[in-house]
């Protein structure tokens, strides 16, 4: 979380991409409650046990870190939030309301509030870039002059207007992760999930990526899941954070004398089970040899 200088002298950026004024915002009583919680979850598969008592809780405008090996139930948690699938025992909390139980139709309301981020950005490739971002508004039959409007905002956002009237086949992999945030962020979600999204992508590419998700954390208060398996997201994502200066320009920085970050956390799947919970600085410091062999790409 930025301190409360910092949070004063950020400008506006945008008329509705602003930088939250956090000083104010610890007194609203309802950011007390989290965004995301997960409480004493299981899930199974016949007799393969996925999800063994997971808990944890997100907070607004926290970004919480997901890591472990493949098949160890990350993108699952990822489909129990938008209710793709349901828990054999526990609860599942979105904004203070249980989804454990909600059908269809209750969820519809539900994954109004989220945006959802794919590995491979997902995108239609009959569809332009404009459509493929407008693509939930067009559903919700809004008037075509608000969706250009939202579309050009969400596209100047990531840095891609210039780029709206092409197909998905003349982007590179970078440029179609980017679209998919843009498509996610339509609607102003307050709970954005990304599900290893910067996979196969070149590190630099990667990195660009990872300052979209800051920006949305620093300067939109968005709540959001980060699952991924590459240690320099990790990286990225716990010790910088975003700002603003006079002229408009987003720069990124490093916590160090100025600030410490608050609002990021790491939490590492394990058999099941949340097998570590905290700071990526103890996440580093950490004895345990399973731990130390993930870090390290062994």
């Amino acid at each position: 979380m930025l301190d409360s200088q910092t949070a004063e002298n950020t400008p506006l950026i945008d008329e509705a991409l602003e930088p939250t004024d956090l000083e104010d915002a610890v007194d609203e009583p309802d950011r007390v409650q989290p965004a995301i919680e997960f409480r004493d979850v299981h899930l199974s598969f016949d007799d393969q046990k996925i999800l063994n008592g997971i808990c944890f809780s997100v907070r607004r405008g926290e970004t919480k870190i997901i890591l472990g090996r493949s098949g160890g139930g990350k993108s699952t948690i990822i489909r129990m939030i938008l209710g793709l699938l349901k828990p054999d025992s526990g609860q599942i909390v979105i904004d203070g309301e249980d989804i454990t139980d909600h059908g269809e139709e209750e969820m519809m309301s539900i994954r109004q509030k989220i945006g959802m981020v794919f590995q491979e950005g997902a995108l239609f490739d009959s569809l332009s870039v404009f459509e493929n971002v407008a693509y939930r508004l067009i559903e919700q039959g809004v008037d075509h002059e608000e969706i250009e409007h939202e579309v050009r905002r969400m596209l100047r956002f990531v840095d891609l207007e210039d780029a709206i009237d092409k197909m998905p086949i003349e982007l590179s992999g970078g440029m179609r992760r980017r679209v998919g945030i843009a498509r996610a962020l339509i609607g102003d979600p307050s709970i954005v999930l990304f599900d290893e999204p910067t996979a196969g992508l070149d590190p630099p590419t990667a990195r660009t990526i990872c300052e979209l998700a800051i920006k949305l954390r620093d300067l939109q208060d968005v709540s959001s899941i980060f699952v991924t398996h590459e240690m320099n997201n990790v990286r990225y994502l716990s010790s910088e954070y975003a700002t603003v200066e006079p002229d408009g320009r987003v720069i990124f920085e490093n916590e160090g004398e100025r600030l410490c970050l608050l609002n990021t956390e790491v939490i590492m799947l394990r058999q099941g089970k949340v097998g570590f919970s905290g700071s990526d600085e103890q996440l580093r410091n950490v004895k345990d040899e399973y731990i130390q062999r993930f870090i390290n790409g062994k």
